[in-house]
């Protein structure tokens, strides 16, 4: 079992920043990719960022150069910094980690975090 605890969630005005945290505890042994989703409300989830455990990097259209995805190995956390926001960057996003079954495997079990509200005004 993998628990995910995220943070980092609030309100902000258009143009500030925010940066979620989400660290990854439990059955932890071969983490391939960890990232983050949102919805907003009418829409579909959508990614947002993804990182390898190689470093591999891969953000959305919409967030690039604006939004970093980075992670910390020796804490099993992904991390989001949200730069330059704008109201439709509102919603609320997902932390998302994929590991494989078992270490020999290339097939892989997702786990999801409750999600945390970002909210930003105009």
């Amino acid at each position: 079992q993998v628990q995910l605890v995220e943070s980092g969630g609030g309100l902000v005005q258009a143009g500030g920043s925010l940066r979620l945290s989400c660290a990854a505890s439990g059955s932890i042994f071969s983490i391939i990719v960890m990232g983050w989703y949102r919805q907003a409300p009418g829409k579909q989830r959508e990614l947002v960022a993804t990182i390898t455990s190689g470093g591999t990097t891969n953000y959305a259209n919409s967030v690039k150069g604006r939004f970093t995805i980075s992670r910390d190995n020796a804490k099993n956390t992904v991390y989001l910094q949200m730069n330059s926001l704008k109201p439709e960057d509102t919603g609320i996003y997902y932390c998302n980690v994929a590991q494989r079954k078992y270490t020999w495997s290339r097939t892989t079990s997702d786990y999801w975090g409750q999600g945390t509200q970002v909210t930003v005004s105009s």
